[in-house]
């Protein structure tokens, strides 16, 4: 009778390792592995990843020169036959080794490419070399952060950032989103639990269209829309509103609108939220960036006092997509998100010690954007990242001057973050919305458009530190060009 092999040793590495083999475990056979696609990660990781790198790195390099500006010319058709002639059969019977550098390049030959200057339509950043290569990191090693056995060390640098951040906002903890659609949402969700599943969301009428929406995803009542002269929540519509409806409320502020970069008065909002009792949330997607600016931090008072804050490092922070927090100023109410399935946070494995992630997000399988976000912080420091932020602003500010001193447009403003909202002088609104068309269709600008006080402008938002004056000056003059040759 056989006797089953002897326990491994000190240093004995176990027979189940992919380092040893059982003597009598059949050899692999060459002819089925060798065609076996190559994995990002495991000991032959790095090396099958480097020259795949190089081949991304060429497309990209390839597909921005084809392009030659901000975004491709020609339009919506041109850009989709382009794509159609490059990936021919979606699934064909056979593969095709060239199609990484195919796509890749076709990608980045009909990309809007935010590391442009002339790209400044949306808060829509380039993201940082750093960030990206940690990201690279983050899709090889495919942590998912729904169970700490996916994600041991991910699980641990997620909770102790997501502190950090909060606590740099004036809150306690944080969790990680996609952005600021998902975590408005979550701010509802939390409000909606802590009175008992009723609550009525009272918010501005700049408020980002997330809030609404995640107002009737919720089945929560028509939410109440304060008027917002000059672009920023009223503080004595606010008052009027919430002396006359019924509680619970509510109060959703906004620091950086999408349109125009306004932040709402935010301590008077904060006053008023006590005094009546209603719950405070803060929409900081855009704005909450300034936080790491000692220039610019003022402009975010009232943060601190906030139930609720939404914080998105994919603009303010030049992340990848995607990089969003929602900060939360009490943990305990953390505990409406907890779900049980066995296969993830069995008792007896928590009760053991191994953290239960579940109840840190409405999703499941969850990648670990945090790494992108550590990174950064701890490379460029908050002296770093304000240098950032405060460049952008700058500039935003030198756009702004450029265009008041210029007869031939007209400012909507001093910019308090970075969007400049500006618009041809004497033109109607047919006009400017045919200027930016014109722009995107010959592939020369990215300028977005918003709606203020009844007009339609042109909106420049200046995310890009490295954006020079000279390229601000020459964004002017192509909108000045396209609003010469647009047909009146």
């Amino acid at each position: 009778m056989s006797q089953p092999p002897p326990a491994p040793g000190p240093g004995t590495r176990h027979p189940s390792d992919p380092g040893t083999r059982h003597l009598s475990a059949p050899a692999p056979n060459p002819s089925r592995t060798d065609a076996l696609p190559p994995l990002a990660s495991g000991p032959g990781g790095p090396d099958a990843l480097r020259p795949l790198l190089d081949t991304v790195l060429d497309a990209l390099a390839a597909g921005s020169g084809e392009r030659g500006g901000p975004l491709p010319a020609g339009g919506p058709e041109a850009v989709a036959t382009r794509v159609a002639d490059a990936l021919g059969d979606v699934l064909p019977d056979t593969g095709d080794p060239d199609a990484l550098r195919t796509l890749v390049q076709v990608l980045a030959a009909g990309a809007a490419d935010p590391a442009d200057p002339l790209c400044a339509a949306h808060l829509h950043c380039p993201p940082l070399a750093v960030a990206t290569a940690a990201d690279l990191a983050a899709s090889a090693l495919n942590p998912s952060l729904d169970s700490w056995d996916q994600a041991p060390a991910a699980s641990a640098l997620e909770a102790a950032v997501a502190r950090t951040l909060a606590r740099t906002a004036g809150l306690a903890d944080a969790l990680v989103t996609t952005g600021g659609t998902e975590s408005n949402h979550l701010a509802l969700l939390l409000a909606r639990e802590a009175h008992g599943g009723g609550v009525r969301l009272v918010h501005g009428a700049g408020a980002h269209h997330s809030l609404p929406r995640a107002a009737w995803l919720l089945g929560l009542p028509d939410p109440v829309v304060i008027p917002t002269p000059n672009g920023t929540l009223d503080p004595a519509a606010l008052d009027q509103a919430l002396t006359a409806l019924p509680g619970p409320l509510l109060v959703a502020a906004t620091a950086g609108t999408t349109d125009a970069g306004l932040i709402d008065p935010l301590p008077e909002i904060a006053g008023l939220c006590t005094a009546h009792g209603a719950r405070l949330h803060i929409d900081a997607a855009y704005g909450g960036g300034l936080l790491f600016s000692d220039r610019h931090r003022d402009k975010l008072a009232g943060l601190e006092a906030a139930h609720t804050v939404t914080l998105d490092l994919h603009k303010l922070g030049w992340q990848p997509v995607a990089a969003g927090l929602l900060a939360v100023a009490r943990p305990h109410e953390l505990a409406v998100l907890h779900q049980r399935a066995d296969y993830l946070n069995a008792d007896d494995d928590t009760e053991a010690g191994l953290p239960d992630l579940l109840g840190r997000s409405l999703r499941t399988t969850r990648r670990p954007d945090i790494l992108k976000i550590a990174v950064t912080l701890k490379t460029l420091g908050r002296g770093g990242l304000g240098a950032l932020v405060d460049q952008v602003c700058a500039r935003a500010r030198e756009f702004a001057a450029l265009i008041r001193e210029h007869p031939g447009f007209e400012l909507y403003d001093r910019p308090v973050i970075s969007t400049v909202l500006f618009r041809p002088a004497g033109a109607d609104d047919t006009a400017v919305a045919a200027v930016r068309r014109r722009l995107l269709h010959e592939g020369r600008a990215v300028l977005g458009r918003a709606r203020l006080d009844g007009r339609l402008w042109l909106k420049a938002t200046v995310l890009n530190p490295h954006t020079r004056p000279d390229d601000l000056a020459h964004l002017l003059k192509l909108a000045e060009l396209a609003e010469g040759s647009t047909p009146g």
